[in-house]
This record gives C-alpha cells, sequence and structure tokens, in this order.
C-alpha cells in the first residue's frame, strides 16, 4: 500500500496528476490518494509522474505503508480508503 500526496502549481498539470493517480488507487482527499500497487507498478507511475511535474515547483510524496502500518490507519468521518476484497476472484 502506498499513500501519494502532491502540491501542483500549475492546474493543468495538477489534473493530468490526478488522472493518473485515479488510474492507481482511491483519491481520499483532494491531492491524497491510496493506492495498492505492485513495484512494477509503481515504477511505471514514478517515470509518467517525473515526466508531468517541474520539479522545481511541484512536490510529489509517496510514503510505502508495510501491512502492520496500514493495519493502524486512524480515520475520522467519511472513510474514502482503498479496501480489498476478502475474496478476490480472477
Amino acid at each position: 500500500m502506498y499513500l501519494i500526496t502532491y502540491d501542483i502549481t500549475k492546474d493543468k498539470i495538477r489534473t493530468k496528476v490526478s488522472k493518473l493517480l485515479e488510474d492507481y488507487g482511491v483519491r481520499v482527499q483532494y491531492s491524497v490518494f491510496e493506492s495498492d500497487m505492485n513495484e512494477d507498478e509503481l515504477k511505471k507511475v514514478l517515470d509518467r509522474l517525473r515526466k508531468l511535474i517541474d520539479t522545481s515547483t511541484d512536490n510529489i510524496k509517496i510514503y510505502s505503508l508495510c501491512l502492520n502500518c496500514e493495519k493502524k490507519v486512524l480515520s475520522l468521518g467519511v472513510d474514502k480508503s482503498y479496501t480489498l476484497p476478502d475474496a478476490l476472484v480472477i
């Protein structure tokens, strides 16, 4: 599980970043996403984000949450967290 936050100065770039992140996770606040990506997906997202942002003005932080850390997340109010189903059939 990854927690992704961003602070993007330009509206157009911010929109592109949020649309990209919506493909990989769930928006839990305006500029915060939770994502259950594997390593390959994370690398792909990082590559795409690097091409979108202006590193002199924009900031993206990605926090890796271990399984034990994920279980300790506290939420007040409406919970928009990403949750995996009990059973997943492929």
